[in-house]
């Protein structure tokens, strides 16, 4: 289903659960998708998408790691899907209308804040990390931060405040991407909003890579900093908002290293 998903082809959850209600003696569709949500936390682990429909759920057993690792492991056919979809170009979508595009973000697991994170090289020596190769998606994270200032544009525009709207600027674009945010917008005060952008072309959870610069930015303009978070950008765009510092609103792991000599 991940495979044919990647690849914009249409499927059916429901049957293929029904499906396999027969070969696992008529156990409860529910019971059938947590363990689907399962393998989804085990992908993230792996630093692969997963089916969105199947939000991440830990507690799995380490037999069921194992067999996902070496599923994805001894797939070409996914291998080939999952980075197309990775580094493939995108353009902004062109909507008329934002009023569906904000969400609620997810919530932060307290479990999760005391579980070490998976991440590097794992026991067979597997590891592509999808995610991260998507987050180095130029074309991408451009497309994104196009998005959003037509957004942030149009936002304006409904609260009658046109002139400020004319004044959202494209920072990362006009003045570097050296500054903490990528897009510089307004309250209808007329306060200013910083806004740092994340895309993702894969689920809501997907976690996001941030610069230890845009970590202090947010918190040294705790009061305008918001981050958006794009998801499923390429199929239907959404987004939700951050506001304030980042280390309160999710887990960051430290995952990079700077090494040097004096």
């Amino acid at each position: 289903m991940l495979t044919q998903e990647l690849a914009g082809q249409s499927y059916n959850k429901t049957a293929h659960r029904r499906a396999l209600q027969q070969k696992l003696d008529n156990r409860p569709e529910g019971a059938i998708e947590r363990k689907h949500q399962n393998v989804s936390a085990i992908l993230l682990e792996l630093g692969c998408p997963w089916i969105a429909g199947y939000k991440p759920l830990s507690n799995y057993q380490r037999l069921l790691f194992d067999v996902v690792e070496q599923q994805v492991a001894a797939n070409p056919l996914f291998d080939q899907v999952a980075l197309k979809a990775a580094d493939q170009p995108a353009a902004p979508p062109l909507l008329s209308d934002f009023e569906n595009v904000l969400v609620t973000p997810p919530s932060v697991s307290h479990k999760a804040k005391d579980r070490p994170i998976r991440y590097g090289p794992l026991e067979g020596g597997f590891k592509r990390d999808y995610l991260t190769r998507e987050a180095h998606n130029a074309s991408l994270g451009l497309a994104g931060e196009e998005f959003v200032v037509a957004y942030e544009r149009a936002r304006l525009d409904i609260l009658g405040k046109k002139l400020l709207s004319d004044r959202v600027e494209h920072v990362s674009k006009t003045k570097g991407d050296g500054l903490g945010f990528d897009v510089l917008s307004f309250e209808a005060t007329g306060r200013e909003r910083f806004v740092e952008v994340k895309t993702t072309t894969f689920a809501k959870e997907t976690p996001f890579f941030i610069s230890r610069n845009e970590v202090e930015f947010s918190k040294s303009f705790a009061k305008q900093f918001q981050l958006y978070r794009l998801f499923e950008f390429r199929k239907l765009p959404r987004m939700f908002s951050l506001h304030g510092p980042i280390n309160d609103n999710c887990i960051l792991d430290p995952v990079s290293y700077v090494g040097r000599f004096s």
